[in-house]
């Protein structure tokens, strides 16, 4: 399994096929410690929430349902 790069401040994603920018279903693994606190009703609230590791799976385009053709393309006005 390829892991596919997240966007940074100076990238973002685009779909290689369509060209999309904006519309992406993204399969992720995260490894987590959460202070979960319970009120006297028994209802869970996550209070903080520390992420340990986050793996980006899959990415598919919303537009034409294309899986992993992704790739980062500089973001305009970004300064490089």
């Amino acid at each position: 399994m390829t892991t596919v790069p997240p966007p940074t401040d100076t990238t973002r994603w685009r779909c290689t096929l369509c060209g999309n920018l904006t519309r992406f279903d993204v399969t992720r693994s995260s490894k987590v410690v959460e202070y979960v606190h319970l009120d006297l009703a028994g209802e869970p609230k996550v209070e903080e929430r520390e992420v340990l590791s986050e793996t980006i799976e899959s990415v598919r385009c919303r537009w034409c349902n294309a899986v992993d053709q992704v790739e980062l393309v500089d973001r305009p006005g970004a300064d490089s």
